[in-house]
């Protein structure tokens, strides 16, 4: 599926595309509980950018569960 030099800088896009969501939901919040509104870009960050880190979180386990069965059925010859 994925060449292994890009599995790397993936996970490491992925991981950052989360904290930095995550991030932004706590600002939605604070900004919440402190009666304003936050601005429309960390509202949609906090909205889609968790979602698309996991779904290519996930996409890169199938790649390495699938990297690992083909390397088991070549051992096996």
């Amino acid at each position: 599926m994925t060449p292994s030099r890009y599995r790397r800088p993936l996970m490491v896009l992925a991981a950052v595309i989360a904290v930095l969501s995550l991030i932004a939901v706590g600002t939605v919040m604070a900004l919440a509980f402190a009666g304003s509104v936050a601005p429309t870009w960390v509202t949609y960050s906090a909205l889609y950018g968790l979602p698309a880190a996991f779904i290519l979180m996930l996409l890169l386990v199938l790649d390495g569960v699938a990297a690992r069965r083909r390397a088991g059925k070549a051992g096996r010859r």
